[in-house]
């Protein structure tokens, strides 16, 4: 016998309650114990970036395109950085919240939800106050658009919650993927583009680079900062393919064996 429709919003009222209190504390055990708090993870990425602008500027006269080498590396540091974040953040989000997945009103969905939508919004305020700071301290001329800027930041937030959800299944069945995924990811941020461009790299590493998703959102990212630099490599819809396909695999086993996940 179907449901009674009146059911329905009561069901989808009780869901979003689970997922605000699942918000709420994470929020307190992240930053709440953490003296700053949200400063912190505004200026650690920014540290970051400042040492890579101070080391590469003591080796190169320019950067690889433009005039900082601020800019440009926030624009291959951030996207990456977003991506990085959610994506291990959603990796871990069963494990974190087992405890109270033992109630009957909090699913595992519930916690997948609450720590991607946390995370995302946090990841995405911290890279709008970076990029502003940098085009202030910088004091570059640049024109932004903001189309392509905001594809990329969501073609990366897909990807994390795509490659996300597919490590938080594999992991909770077999607990050593956690180790192999850090250990497999490693080199991810050099690959990525964060310190280079696409075109400048040979032609079989070009080839070779192709197949991973964030050189194209890093890619996508920078062009809107650097209106004369032509993406030609870009292509979103492979990017999109890679996260719908992760986020689907990951769905299918979450949904057949989140019991004996929750039972290791």
């Amino acid at each position: 016998m179907a449901p009674c429709p009146e059911h329905r919003p009561a069901r989808s009222f009780a869901t979003m309650r689970v997922i605000a209190a699942l918000l709420l504390r994470e929020m307190s055990t992240r930053y709440g114990k953490t003296p700053g708090g949200y400063i912190w993870s505004i200026i650690e990425p920014l540290a970051a970036i400042m040492v890579l602008s101070i080391g590469f500027a003591l080796i190169l006269r320019t950067p690889p395109i433009g005039t900082s080498f601020m800019l440009f590396y926030a624009t291959g540091y951030m996207p990456y950085g977003m991506f990085n974040t959610v994506a291990n953040m959603v990796g871990r989000s069963i494990s974190f919240s087992k405890p109270l997945l033992q109630y009957p009103a909090v699913t595992w969905v519930d916690a997948v939800l609450a720590r991607f939508l946390l995370n995302s919004l946090t990841s995405t305020f911290i890279t709008l106050i970076l990029i502003t700071v940098i085009l202030v301290l910088s004091d570059t001329q640049a024109v932004l658009d903001m189309i392509p800027i905001l594809r990329a930041g969501l073609l990366a937030l897909l990807l994390a919650f795509g490659v996300g959800v597919l490590n938080c299944a594999i992991s909770g069945l077999f607990p050593l993927w956690e180790v192999i995924w850090s250990v497999i990811t490693r080199p991810l941020f050099i690959a990525s583009g964060v310190f280079f461009l696409y075109d400048d790299m040979p032609q079989l590493a070009r080839e070779i680079l192709w197949y991973n998703p964030l050189i194209h959102v890093i890619g996508e990212f920078r062009s809107g900062f650097y209106p004369m630099y032509i993406v030609d490599y870009v292509n979103n819809l492979f990017v999109l393919s890679v996260a719908l396909v992760s986020l689907v695999m990951g769905l299918v086993l979450l949904g057949r064996y989140h019991r004996e996940i929750l039972i290791r």
